[in-house]
């Protein structure tokens, strides 16, 4: 959320940067930084792997195709910024000596180019490349810089409360929390930040965001895709960990959290911590698993999960789940929170609906019941960012009737290219702004809720592809009208 912050020069070190994050993530993002010219020429990225055959030239032959691959043309624009700003250096097994290097040709690169000391690591590895690395940067000095220094790290953090709160005392032993940017790609989305202004800049929505005239909220987080050869990685997972504990979950806390003392980091997160720390222990009766066996989606035939290449045969590995809770406090009481993700659902599709109460009496009762439609306002993260409003209108003409429509608006239709959730969130990381990152005690709140789920594990339900999840999750819904893919 950065505003008018300076970008100070600096030295953005990848760790992993021969992997896939940094080819179609993270390179793009920062090309197009430098090139809107937001980095304004102070940035250097020094890329680092276990590949003892690659140097500079190498790397950046790499990135000129990598980049090319995404969109960009092959111009003088992005020939001059790889050969100008993209470095190399091997890192062979990780041990010591490889970090003592790394420290080396990072004071090297500073000194060769006037740059102050201040530095990013970002950890573009597997998760269990973490500990290793984050010891090799700590025991070489690195966590420490005459500027500043800030380690970036994604999803997952840690796989249960226990393993969470391990890798938070290991960071902690080298780097302040103030140093340490949990990135969760889903709060880079524009809408995602626009949910805050949504709600405390217009006395419309925020007046009524409580539980005297909301009847529940849902969000829901659905993937056309199955397991797209992450097979291995998924299979040790699920849908627990890898959509509900961390996605879904700073969503729901951004819709419901109070207003902050201030529009800044500390005061935001700290509101979001207050609301996973209200929320009940989930009642196993109001939670639902699936696994998707084969069907149709978009007229193809697709396979199970069973039968993906590289999952384990008779895996019981959840990829649907649909959840109900409740979080305990003054604004909220009473009201229930619906959760789902799921892989080869219908659609791809991620929203929080919230649907308001219809009023206490219906003056329209000879001709309808009063609970025909609730107003609703749907706030859509993907396929198209944006904002609707469901409201009642009566139809033209006789007989009397009431129908259902919608005021929309799409960032598309109004400001044209969004930036991708990763330009928003690095240029955060390189102004210092920790408003969209995830803080530990968020973490470790999380897990604590969903670690029981994943401790004494609940029976996962068979649904065909390209149907909203099991029967089970439809009754989780009680008398709400439609599937979970129905907006109200």
């Amino acid at each position: 959320m950065t505003s008018n912050n300076r970008v100070a020069p600096h030295l953005f070190v990848v760790l992993g940067a021969t992997g896939d994050l940094m080819r179609r993530k993270l390179l793009p993002a920062l090309f197009h930084l430098a090139a809107q010219g937001l980095l304004k020429g102070a940035a250097l990225i020094l890329g680092a792997a276990r590949k003892t055959d690659l140097d500079d030239a190498g790397f950046r032959a790499q990135a000129r195709e990598a980049l090319a691959a995404d969109g960009f043309s092959a111009d003088d624009l992005v020939g001059r910024w790889c050969d100008e700003c993209l470095f190399y250096q091997p890192i062979g097994l990780g041990e010591a000596e490889d970090y003592q290097a790394l420290a080396a040709r990072i004071a090297k690169l500073e000194q060769a180019h006037h740059l102050p000391g201040n530095r990013v690591f970002y950890l573009a590895l597997p998760p269990a490349a973490f500990p290793s690395t984050i010891v090799g940067l700590g025991e070489a000095g690195l966590h420490r810089s005459p500027g500043w220094s800030r380690l970036v790290i994604e999803k997952p953090f840690g796989r249960d409360l226990t393993s969470a709160q391990d890798l938070n005392r290991l960071l902690h032993r080298y780097f302040d929390e103030s140093q340490i940017y949990r990135i969760d790609h889903y709060l880079g989305k524009e809408t995602v930040q626009n949910l805050l202004v949504f709600r405390f800049a217009n006395a419309l929505f925020e007046s009524v965001w409580n539980r005297d005239r909301v009847k529940h909220i849902r969000i829901m987080v659905a993937e056309e895709l199955g397991v797209e050869g992450r097979a291995g990685y998924y299979d040790q997972t699920g849908a627990i960990r890898d959509m509900v504990q961390n996605h879904l979950m700073q969503l729901l806390t951004l819709a419901a959290m109070e207003v902050p003392e201030a529009f800044d980091g500390e005061a935001i997160r700290r509101e979001k911590i207050k609301v996973l720390r209200q929320i009940e222990p989930l009642d196993r009766e109001h939670v639902v698993f699936g696994q998707y066996i084969g069907g149709r989606i978009d007229g193809q035939e697709v396979p199970g999960y069973r039968d993906e290449p590289g999952v384990a045969p008779g895996s019981t590995t959840e990829t649907f789940v649909a959840l109900r809770l409740e979080v305990t406090n003054w604004r909220w009481q009473g009201v229930p929170f619906y959760l789902c993700a799921g892989k080869r659902l219908p659609r791809r599709l991620t929203q929080i609906v919230v649907a308001f109460r219809c009023p206490p009496v219906s003056v329209f009762r000879p001709f309808f019941r009063c609970e025909i439609d609730s107003n609703v306002v749907v706030i859509t993260l993907q396929p198209d960012e944006g904002f609707d409003l469901c409201f009642e209108v009566k139809a033209p003409g006789q007989p009397f009737s009431l129908q259902t429509h919608r005021l929309h608006f799409r960032y598309s239709e109004a400001f044209g290219r969004l930036p991708d959730a990763y330009e928003t969130l690095l240029l955060d990381i390189i102004t210092g702004d920790q408003t969209l990152f995830v803080h530990a005690d968020e973490v470790e709140a999380a897990w604590r809720l969903y670690t029981p789920l994943l401790e004494h594990r609940l029976p996962a339900y068979p649904y065909a592809a390209g149907t909203w999840g099991p029967p089970a999750a439809e009754h989780l819904l009680g008398d709400m009208r439609g599937s979970w893919g129905a907006v109200a």
